[in-house]
């Protein structure tokens, strides 16, 4: 498989990014070559990670790779394909890279699955999570829409436990898949859910959801703890078992009760 074992360059950098995000090509060949073309990539080398003071030093990459087969052993496929491998800088999270949809340019000024409007002026088919001042001092709410598939991740938080769902996280592909990337401080132990996904604080979660979580919480005991343990501790694996099944017997999404529920910025 071309993500794990290709040769990987350099393209680019993603200099928004708190901690090193590189964009870069895996091909078949060490010259470039690749008769299928260059597979587009994540690259987050551990040596880039900015320390916290609540996560544990050169442990993002590997919360990445947990929280994606969290998403995969659901088969929910809200993350993308996520490994842990050597590159151009050593040991990282290796992503695949999602060619999304920004609806400013591409479709005529439509809003983004999150984003801003005029408060009192959220449009059907979306959800107002607060109203807040803009850069320029002007009042706008932060909405998001009402859609199964950003529902589908907002349950996914939950478990995962997310600090950081930023509203840039949550990507529409071309392909009509909803995405979420950047999970590096997601997996502790304590309470930490930060997300612009509140629409559905209180909400019961859909029936067909909660069947997917009773399958996962069968083998996550077994071979997705397993796959885990690599990547983040035992006692984080046991609070994963726990909110999942705290989920399970009471299936109702959570309602904001810290001082700071919504990362910041929050795009």
């Amino acid at each position: 498989m071309r993500l794990r074992t290709g040769e990987m360059t350099v393209i680019g950098r993603v200099n928004v990014a708190s901690n090193v995000t590189l964009v870069c090509d895996i091909t078949d060949n060490a010259d470039g070559s690749d008769s299928a073309g260059p597979l587009r990539v994540v690259y987050k080398p551990v040596r880039g990670e900015r320390p916290l003071w609540d996560f544990p030093d050169g442990t993002l990459a590997g919360r990445e790779v947990g929280s994606y087969l969290v998403s995969d052993a659901l088969g929910w496929d809200v993350i993308p394909e996520t490994i842990l491998r050597d590159g151009p800088y050593g040991p990282g999270m290796v992503q695949r890279w999602i060619e999304s949809v920004d609806n400013h340019t591409d479709r005529g000024d439509r809003l983004d699955l999150v984003d801003l409007c005029a408060p009192g002026a959220v449009p059907e088919g979306f959800t107002e999570v607060l109203r807040a001042l803009d850069g320029a001092g002007e009042e706008v709410s932060l909405i998001h829409a009402d859609d199964p598939r950003l529902q589908r991740m907002a349950v996914l938080d939950v478990l995962i436990n997310n600090a950081d769902r930023k509203g840039g996280h949550a990507l529409e592909g071309r392909d009509g898949q909803v995405y979420g990337v950047d999970h590096g401080i997601c997996l502790h132990t304590e309470d930490k859910l930060r997300t612009v996904l509140w629409g559905w604080a209180g909400a019961t979660v859909p029936a067909g959801l909660l069947a997917d979580i009773e399958t996962f919480a069968e083998i996550l005991p077994g071979p997705v703890a397993d796959a885990l343990s690599p990547h983040i501790t035992d006692a984080e694996i046991d609070a994963l078992v726990a909110r999942t099944n705290d989920l399970l017997e009471h299936p109702t999404m959570p309602l904001p009760h810290s001082a700071r529920p919504i990362p910041w910025p929050a795009f």
